[in-house]
């Protein structure tokens, strides 16, 4: 297997995307909750692009940035308006420990950069593989907070804040 491909998400992927989720969600619970329409939760009304992973047919990963809600901001320490957060990061447990999660972290960073906008992100506390990969990628831990929602596991969400390499935070 060589390396997958990264590109933006065309309307066309969404199927595949939605079936790529639906796999995610069954392994790892990933979303908590399974959305009624899983192209409408993979599109947020807030989204600024999508990107996907993919290898011939099969869509293995897949990113979007949206823009940036007040409380994450203030978590991360810069005004909303210079921010874009990543959303909706997964890979299929199939297309793990091959550098895909990382080669869309760095597509819609290098997205967020090109449209003048620093890169943030919120991880729920259980989210250790994904937190270790952020912090790989030499991203920092800007704050914690409780979330408004109960795990899969029926804990209390725990939210951390990540902003994306760069000058400028406190």
């Amino acid at each position: 297997m060589g390396e997958p491909e990264i590109r933006q998400r065309g309307d066309d992927d969404l199927k595949a995307c939605a079936e790529a989720l639906a796999t995610v969600h069954e392994a790892d619970r990933y979303p908590a909750r399974w959305p009624a329409d899983p192209g409408g939760w993979l599109t947020p009304d807030s989204m600024l692009g999508a990107w996907v992973a993919v290898e011939g047919p099969d869509v293995l990963g897949h990113v979007a940035l949206t823009r940036t809600d007040e409380a994450l901001a203030v978590d991360a320490g810069l005004p909303a308006r210079e921010l874009a957060s990543v959303a909706r990061l997964f890979v299929t447990a199939s297309a793990r420990r091959r550098g895909v999660a990382g080669a869309l972290l760095a597509a819609v960073t290098k997205a967020a950069a090109s449209r003048g906008l620093r890169a943030v992100l919120e991880v729920e506390d259980g989210g250790r593989a994904a937190m270790a990969l952020y912090e790989r990628a030499g991203w920092r831990r800007a704050g914690s907070r409780p979330g408004d929602w109960t795990t899969a596991d029926g804990r209390a969400a725990l939210l951390h804040t990540y902003v994306a390499p760069g000058s400028g935070t406190r």
